[in-house]
């Protein structure tokens, strides 16, 4: 799995419980076996790809502030794609 969508993977696992549209996000990235996060985007639904963006916002802001440098990074891939 690439790395990127390896991070995304992870804070999704944060909002599982919240959020049916994670789940369903989650389970694309569990059960297919995507190259990179080009092709994952290309996969979401609209209403996927809106709260997924929603989604990154928040993780971005806390590991800017918790200064996780890489985890900034690999989530910003995916991120900038989607907008």
């Amino acid at each position: 799995m690439d790395t990127n969508l390896a991070f995304l993977r992870e804070s999704l696992s944060n909002h599982l419980e919240n959020h049916q549209i994670c789940q369903r996000i989650y389970n694309k990235l569990e059960n297919n076996q995507y190259m990179n996060e080009d092709e994952f985007v290309r996969d979401l639904e609209d209403n996927e790809a809106t709260i997924l963006n929603l989604i990154l916002q928040y993780e971005l802001d806390y590991a800017k502030n918790e200064q996780d440098e890489e985890r900034v990074k690999q989530l910003n891939g995916i991120y900038e794609l989607l907008i």
